[in-house]
């Protein structure tokens, strides 16, 4: 029996060959592939929590693509590569490379320049992430770390709460958080730092 999988409004579904890359072929629903991909988050968050990590190298495609990694690697062979595949969200990825510079570049812009507050900037970055969507799996997860890692060591703040959630669930908070991402798919950047804050 391979890995079935239920798909939840705003996750994206993987490919048969993407679902081959399960490092731990005793995983056979969704609910047993959430458990053991918030365990290998959780040693993730650990190491970044031991690491001190050099401000320099945090908007760079080596480390985004090392996060994910480190978030997904002990669950998915893949895990640290860019897609290969189209899917029901992102861009073309072919194109995910130069629009992942495109987005590296204006927030380094942000920064240098004072363009938002430090929110709006962790924010609107997790925001363009999602939407170029580098990776087959794990896009949202990884986005939202990469906002806190951004706000805490960029700008010396607390990281978001995100409504104390992971978001893998069907709930009303994971609701609440795909109106916010579609609200700022449409310009309005405000609920999705509301809900990052809350």
């Amino acid at each position: 029996m391979g890995l079935e999988l239920q798909y939840e409004e705003g996750q994206t579904p993987l490919s048969e060959e993407e679902k081959e890359g399960l490092l731990i072929k005793t995983i056979t629903t969704h609910a047993e592939l959430d458990e053991y991909e918030q365990l290998n988050i959780e040693n993730a968050v650990e190491w970044l929590m031991n690491k001190k990590v050099k401000k320099d190298k945090i908007l760079t495609e080596d480390f985004i693509k090392a996060l994910h990694k480190r978030m997904f690697g002990k669950v998915w062979k893949w895990a640290g590569e860019f897609r290969q595949s189209e899917k029901n969200i992102g861009i073309k990825w072919i194109n995910i490379r130069t629009d992942l510079k495109v987005l590296l570049d204006d927030t380094s812009y942000w920064i240098n320049n004072d363009t938002f507050p430090p929110d709006e900037i962790a924010i609107r970055f997790k925001h363009r992430l999602v939407n170029i969507h580098c990776f087959p799996n794990g896009n949202g997860r990884h986005s939202r770390l990469m906002a806190d890692i951004i706000v805490e060591s960029i700008f010396e703040k607390e990281i978001f709460s995100w409504h104390s959630s992971n978001m893998v669930k069907a709930d009303e908070v994971r609701k609440e958080y795909i109106k916010s991402i579609r609200l700022a798919d449409n310009g309005d950047i405000e609920p999705l730092i509301k809900f990052a804050r809350t």
